[in-house]
């Protein structure tokens, strides 16, 4: 089982309202709920305040967190959007009935939850200010404390603000990009690690900077899409290069245009070309593996060819 927890809070009581949160939950949520071919992914409870009559406490918070950790699934995951507070003895997710900002949930404990938890993998995932806090047990801690299976993803530092931009949390509008295929690998999946790596290369040095922590032996995929290229597809690579170091000769009777074009060689050049065209496969002494094929050089495997090469060679994909 997946489960996912999303939390989205706009509506406070005594401190300033948030526009934002919401909807950025229900972006998450609707990303989360299903692969890109229409298959079931996260179950999610979706709880969100905008208004007195539907404010969550810091009591229901922790309770739904306690809730969403308690069981052994394949994967538990927390999301929230709202107001942030960190001080000296510690961080806070700061809740609608919420006075000061250390009347909030802590942080701490909603890493203990997250720590004791039997899920194999748990990821706790932060767009509010301050959320790089989380992970240590007090402010003059250098080091976090992870349980195996956890990886914590924040939209900043525990020094920095996490901004809006119009009308969404700049952390949430890259993280559902990524969700939506801007992280993905070339067999569709998409990792926490890729996750973050498309986070951080999208915020500049002088913008909010995620965090990333974790302490896992192997990432788990939180969503599938489509891949640029079949797997069949993919896994004839060690055919074409049987050595990853190997140059694929190409004449003029691959290309398809020409008089003299050779049927089994065009097809292979067709597959030449896909992939190519995701960065596996590089022409020789050319810019086009159209002109490799005219004046008869070759192509080879590019760096990101040779990684895909061994994983089709060693039964890992």
């Amino acid at each position: 089982m997946r489960k996912g927890l999303i939390i989205g809070i706009d509506y406070y009581e005594h401190v300033n309202p948030l526009y934002g949160c919401v909807n950025d939950s229900y972006a998450v949520k609707t990303v989360l709920d299903r692969h890109s071919d229409g298959t079931i992914n996260f179950s999610s409870k979706h709880r969100v305040a905008n208004a007195d009559k539907s404010k969550i406490t810091r009591k229901e918070l922790k309770e739904l967190a306690i809730e969403l950790f308690k069981d052994d699934n394949e994967v538990a995951l927390f999301y929230f959007s709202g107001h942030g507070y960190v001080e000296n003895t510690g961080g806070y997710l700061i809740t609608s009935e919420c006075l000061d900002g250390d009347d909030g949930l802590a942080l701490n404990e909603l890493l203990q939850i997250a720590n004791e938890s039997p899920a194999r993998n748990k990821i706790i995932v932060l767009d509010c200010c301050h959320a790089g806090y989380v992970g240590k047990k007090s402010g003059g801690d250098k080091e976090s404390t992870l349980s195996e299976g956890l990886t914590i993803l924040t939209a900043s530092s525990e020094e920095q603000y996490a901004l809006e931009e119009n009308g969404s949390g700049v952390f949430t509008s890259l993280l559902v990009d990524a969700l939506n295929g801007s992280a993905s690998n070339l067999v569709g999946e998409i990792t926490p690690g890729s996750v973050y790596a498309h986070i951080d290369q999208s915020l500049g040095p002088w913008e909010q900077r995620p965090i990333f922590k974790t302490n896992v032996k192997t990432f788990i995929s939180l969503r599938k899409v489509q891949p640029p290229i079949s797997l069949s597809e993919l896994k004839e690579i060690v055919q074409l290069f049987p050595k990853k170091e190997d140059i694929f000769s190409l004449n003029p009777s691959f290309e398809p245009s020409e008089k003299n074009a050779i049927e089994e060689n065009t097809e292979k050049f067709a597959l030449l070309q896909k992939l190519n065209r995701i960065n596996l496969v590089v022409p020789i002494d050319e810019v086009h593996m159209y002109y490799a094929a005219m004046n008869s050089t070759g192509c080879k495997l590019t760096i990101l060819g040779e990684h895909y090469w061994n994983l089709v060679k060693k039964d890992r994909i």
